[in-house]
């Protein structure tokens, strides 16, 4: 692929954000290199890019293009999520949203909560001037997967869509296989068997259940009452020390002595998943 150089006055993509007078933009349109890559494993790969502002959301959608990539624009938080509905229906959808946090009709947030609540994994990158720590770890903990504050350079923000992509890609591809990975750690869901670091762990049917949620959901907070509702959808359910019990066998087998621990107890809340922060 050609580098893209923002710094040549030749290049087409620098004489767009000239024409747009950047000056406040929250893009820092400077020292873009795109670094070479094969575009080919990308262009089957589809992102929403959401944000009120047409005026940057276009030229940035017509950059991502330029890298490969499909990209649907949706300039309110209703318009996003019919477009994702949309896509679901046919069967589809998208491998990434980018989402501006502050939208009409319906915010970035409540947007990433409603699609974290129906078991939507489809990764998360927050693009906002809200820059706060607080704020970063509200993005984080209502399910997003990446979060970039405005002003940001371009060449950041690519590199993060491609790490996305990469991880969406590679569940994406297991999954097929009838297989969910995370780190060292492989769950087989037609057979109820985990792998991890080479031995294999024998599971349970509700542990294989419980392990499949946990991997589908990694670093959200997933409360008692969603675990319960999804291993015991009908009929009476267990006391809340089942469940526990549930974890605690399930974390003796794919935690062994020096495996780094993988599920996380969020006192008074629920449990979340994936590496220690």
């Amino acid at each position: 692929m050609t580098k893209l150089c923002l710094e040549m006055s030749s290049s087409p993509i620098r004489k767009e954000f000239k024409k747009k007078s950047f000056v406040q933009s929250p893009y820092r349109a400077t020292k873009l290199i795109s670094t070479s890559f094969d575009q080919s494993p990308w262009k089957r790969m589809r992102i929403l890019l959401v944000d009120d502002e047409a005026e940057l959301a276009d030229p940035l959608g017509r950059m991502l293009s330029r890298e490969g990539y499909s990209v649907d624009i949706a300039y309110n938080g209703e318009s996003a999520l019919q477009k994702v509905q949309d896509l679901d229906y046919q069967g589809s959808g998208y491998h990434l949203l980018i989402l501006d946090w502050l939208l009409p009709k319906q915010t970035g947030l409540e947007i990433c909560q409603q699609l974290r609540s129906r078991g939507d994994s489809t990764p998360v990158l927050f693009l906002t001037a809200k820059d706060t720590l607080d704020d970063r770890v509200q993005g984080l903990d209502a399910g997003a997967d990446d979060y970039l504050v405005k002003p940001f350079e371009l060449r950041e923000l690519l590199a993060r869509v491609r790490a996305l992509l990469r991880r969406s890609s590679a569940i994406e591809t297991a999954e097929g296989l009838g297989r969910l990975q995370y780190e060292d750690l492989e769950l087989d869901l037609e057979n109820q068997a985990a792998y991890r670091r080479g031995r294999a762990i024998d599971l349970s049917e509700k542990e294989s259940q419980l392990l499949e949620y946990l991997m589908r959901h990694p670093g959200q907070l997933l409360a008692h009452d969603e675990i319960y509702h999804h291993l015991w959808p009908a009929g009476d359910r267990p006391s809340s020390n089942v469940l526990a019990a549930q974890i605690r066998l399930l974390r003796r087998k794919i935690e062994a002595a020096r495996e780094a621990p993988l599920i996380h107890t969020v006192y008074g809340k629920g449990y979340r998943f994936g590496a220690a922060a």
